[in-house]
């Protein structure tokens, strides 16, 4: 029999959308918290029913905010401070002149702050993952759906777990080997 440190967790095969849907629902409602799906296209629901909540947004914020403020920061260092001509008497400081540096800027590291973030905060590149174990894991990407509840959950018992995943209309249970 193995326990929690030879398996790395339950994954349960599902065949619509409103089905894992529902079981993801369920499963939060019982008390389990280190859950994934997957699913081969985006579900809605199934990011509400997962509790997901993005932060790339914050992360494109940030970087946007620090993008427009080194490319105003840097015209006015070299305008004003470091390189200053009064030309026709115009202000050194001329934000106004400054504002397509700006912007170009802001978009630019938002974008790559954004594309960086997503990277990290989806653990890519990622060669190996347990659930490639599975042997029907492979139509995730075609027809199927799947929910998995991880070994580390607080709630998880190898027995129970299955039980309960059965009982949310499962096709099949598996055992997920690390």
């Amino acid at each position: 029999m193995k326990d929690k440190k030879d398996i790395y967790g339950l994954m349960a095969e599902f065949d619509n959308p409103q089905a894992i849907v529902d079981a993801t629902r369920a499963t939060y409602k019982a008390g389990y918290r280190k859950v994934d799906a997957y699913s081969p296209f985006p579900i809605e629901e199934l990011s509400e029913a997962l509790e997901f909540h993005p932060k790339v947004q914050y992360i494109v914020l940030c970087g946007g905010i620090i993008g427009g403020l080194l490319g105003y920061g840097l015209q006015y260092w070299t305008s004003a401070v470091d390189y200053a001509i009064n030309i026709g008497g115009r202000p050194l400081n001329s934000w106004v002149s400054f504002i397509p540096i700006t912007f170009e800027l802001t978009v630019l590291i938002g974008a790559f702050s954004g594309a960086i973030g997503m990277l990290i905060l989806n653990g890519l590149p990622q060669p190996y993952h347990p659930v490639f174990n599975v042997p029907r894991f492979s139509t995730a990407s075609s027809d199927r759906f799947f929910l998995c509840i991880e070994a580390i959950d607080p709630k998880f018992d190898r027995r129970a777990t299955a039980e309960f995943l059965k009982s949310l209309g499962a096709l099949e249970v598996t055992e997920v080997e690390p």
